[in-house]
């Protein structure tokens, strides 16, 4: 598997995922989501990373963080998915893997690519038929936003544009999805070609640029 910026540094925004264990339904209820977000707010307080947006989806979540100081990330995550898991073992009387593993993170320049992973973040619900709208979904940063909800979102290094929600709500081109949809299957960085490189080699990610599998056998030359 290849390495994800888990040891991440800081000043850069990162986009973090994990899924149910199996893919699993891990939020049954408005109690689960709500448990959550008081656990984000928690963790907050603890580890003062900022929280640029997310979504909580019935099976898994997607966080945009922005630490501070190196190494905040994976304090920060740790300290909420251990929590979260001693609350669903308590509640629903289980043991076990809750969640796939540990947490993949992959890290974003701050410009327009921070913008198309807010977006696909904050589309979830609507991309994935539970709404009409994306702003109908409670648990996602768009609505927090927009109604100071209950997760203190910080307002991140880029700033939004006016007509943002009508922006979620249009659908994203197949490019923008099969690029964020390879970020997410690798841990690849999200950003320009230039940044990519020199972010990678920064944060020891070069193996997440290459195609996986091993290389081919060079063909032995025909013998005359």
């Amino acid at each position: 598997m290849p390495r994800t910026a888990r040891a991440s540094v800081g000043g850069i925004c990162y986009h973090v995922i994990n899924r149910g264990n199996g893919r699993s339904r891990v939020f049954h209820d408005e109690r689960d989501y709500q448990a959550f977000v008081e656990l984000l707010n928690l963790a907050d307080e603890r580890v003062p990373v900022r929280i640029v947006g997310g979504c909580l989806m019935p099976n898994h979540f997607h966080l945009v963080l922005w630490p501070r100081e190196d190494g905040e990330l994976s304090t920060f995550m740790q300290w909420l998915l251990t929590s979260h898991v001693r609350r669903h073992h308590s509640r629903y009387e289980t043991s076990g893997h809750v969640w796939q593993g540990r947490f993949k993170a992959f890290p974003i320049q701050s410009d327009e690519h921070l913008l198309t992973v807010l977006r696909y973040v904050e589309r979830n619900p609507l991309r994935a038929g539970l709404v009409e709208r994306a702003e109908d979904w409670p648990w996602s940063s768009l609505i927090w936003r927009q109604a100071g909800g209950p997760v203190r979102l910080d307002e991140g290094p880029t700033e939004l544009p006016q007509s943002w929600v009508q922006r979620v709500n249009a659908a994203e081109s197949e490019e923008d999805l099969k690029a964020l949809r390879r970020c997410v299957h690798r841990g690849t960085p999200f950003g320009s070609p230039t940044w990519i490189t020199r972010i990678a080699h920064r944060l020891g990610l070069e193996s997440t640029l290459h195609p996986r599998g091993r290389p081919k056998k060079m063909k032995k030359k025909e013998k005359k």
